[in-house]
């Protein structure tokens, strides 16, 4: 039998990876919940103040959850459909924690996303 780089490629090898990747999942969630109240504030009560401030660091967040992302679904080999799916839950407030538990569940069995 001939093995591949994505025979080789083990659960451990993908332990810090996915570390990353659950808690860069976790913040981002959090600061998508963060960014919502302060959306509220700016519109609910014209007060732009803290979205001005929040906002950028909340676009930080998202660009290291993407790397980690990114980085997690070249070494776990994930499909280019379930990559985006994942990086797109980044956007959507409680996705985020969904898209973490499916991904750990998946890598943890080794099955691909």
């Amino acid at each position: 039998m001939v093995t591949t780089a994505r025979d080789e490629t083990t659960k451990a090898d993908l332990t810090k990876p996915l570390k990353r990747f659950r808690a860069a999942a976790f913040v981002t969630g959090l600061g998508l919940l963060g960014l919502v109240v302060v959306m509220v504030i700016r519109y609910v009560f014209d007060n732009p103040g803290p979205s001005a401030v929040y906002s950028p660091i909340h676009g930080v967040i998202y660009m290291v959850y993407l790397v980690l992302a990114v980085d997690l679904a070249l070494k776990a080999r994930w499909s280019v459909k379930g990559t985006i799916g994942v990086l797109l839950a980044g956007c959507v407030p409680f996705f985020s924690f969904v898209a973490e538990r499916a991904v750990t569940r998946r890598v943890s069995e080794g099955r691909p996303l």
